[in-house]
């Protein structure tokens, strides 16, 4: 399985403020990069919090094949009013990563929104995220998975290694401050065992005090 990640920035190495509000800090070019990288993917993959925060439906705007939406969660449920339950798109997975046991059920959960109901499948998955990943791949033939966010998920993918591909946005535009806000893999001094190396291989300055970067697996 290959897997990319997508994350935006702040000039000083933030994702977010250190109350977690919602990371919408950079332009409508970078918004329309993140629908553009969504193309084509079998999965993507998040982790519930950010879910939250930026109210994600995780579908990709006309295109008849969505991709599988792969949530990650330590136990927590999704809450019933989320939009991603009242959107139509691909089957929406939960990894439940506190469970010891691997277990998989399937429910429907019906939604009403301005007199339409929509039915949306949710199948519940309990495991590891290593065994969840697998799954993906065996059971869903996943191939190609895309992470946006949020930290600590991008940093588990990190510590094992499995990190193909990596897109950033830097927002030279903003600083957010705060030695308790998130970076790039969590919190600050919760650092990664080893270093990974990856290479530059996209660089991209914007007029509006952004630029987009893109980097590959050293070893991919």
């Amino acid at each position: 399985m290959y897997i990319s990640a997508n994350i935006a920035m702040s000039a000083d190495a933030k994702i977010s403020t250190r109350s977690y509000t919602p990371a919408r800090f950079t332009s409508q070019r970078d918004s329309q990069r993140l629908l553009e990288l969504r193309k084509d993917k079998d999965a993507l993959l998040v982790g519930r919090g950010t879910l939250l925060a930026d109210t994600m439906t995780m579908r990709v705007p006309d295109q008849s094949q969505q991709p599988l939406r792969c949530i990650v969660s330590r136990s927590s449920p999704i809450p019933s009013d989320h939009p991603i339950l009242q959107s139509q798109g691909g089957l929406i997975l939960l990894c439940h990563t506190e469970a010891k046991t691997p277990t998989e059920r399937t429910g429907m959960t019906d939604t009403t929104n301005n007199s339409l109901t929509r039915v949306t499948t949710l199948q519940h998955y309990s495991g590891s995220l290593p065994a969840f990943l697998h799954h993906l791949e065996d059971q869903h033939g996943v191939k190609t998975l895309h992470c946006e966010g949020g930290g600590m998920l991008l940093k588990s993918l990190l510590a094992l290694d499995l990190l193909d591909e990596l897109h950033l946005t830097l927002a030279a535009h903003t600083l957010f401050g705060g030695k308790e806000a998130p970076t790039l893999t969590g919190q600050i001094g919760d650092y990664l065992a080893t270093s990974q190396h990856f290479i530059l291989s996209h660089f991209e300055p914007t007029s509006d005090g952004e630029c987009f970067l893109t980097y590959q697996k050293a070893s991919a």
